[in-house]
């Protein structure tokens, strides 16, 4: 723990850390759409083909204070049809809690210098079924039964 408080009085520390959100695409802050449409414009499948401005995301990622330097994690199974490079999730008109990530991570450590990081994230040995989960959201209803 002393080393840790030591490295909180210097401030190169507070220029690394885990500054990449883990959903950047489809929400308010990034609409380039021609009419506001924000939740229809970007989804999962095309969020790969757009450069953001006010953020970028990843799994796991890193960066510097500015984000000019992001390090996220990149997965393949060698059945999913995509090199896997970010959260998996449904637009606001998809699913019935809008922004919802369908993976099941976790983040289990963490010092707050950021020195120490530590996170589990479950990725299928199987392919990923992003069709039967746009399907089953797409089947419910925001209606309690």
């Amino acid at each position: 723990m002393i080393a840790e408080k030591q490295r909180l009085q210097d401030t190169d520390w507070k220029n690394w850390g885990p500054y990449v959100s883990n959903r950047q695409w489809g929400n308010v802050r990034e609409d380039y759409s021609s009419n506001g449409d924000a939740w229809n414009f970007a989804n999962h499948n095309n969020a790969e083909s757009y450069a953001y401005r006010w953020g970028e995301e990843g799994i796991a990622g890193i960066s510097d204070a500015k984000q000019l330097f992001c390090f996220a994690l990149s997965f393949w199974n060698k059945k999913d049809k995509i090199v896997k490079e970010r959260f998996f999730g449904l637009s606001n008109p998809q699913g019935n809690h809008g922004e919802d990530i369908k993976e099941i991570f976790y983040y289990l450590d963490n010092t707050p210098t950021h020195s120490y990081m530590k996170m589990l994230y479950k990725y299928p040995i199987n392919a990923f079924p992003y069709d039967d989960i746009r399907a089953e959201n797409a089947r419910r209803s925001k209606k309690r039964t």
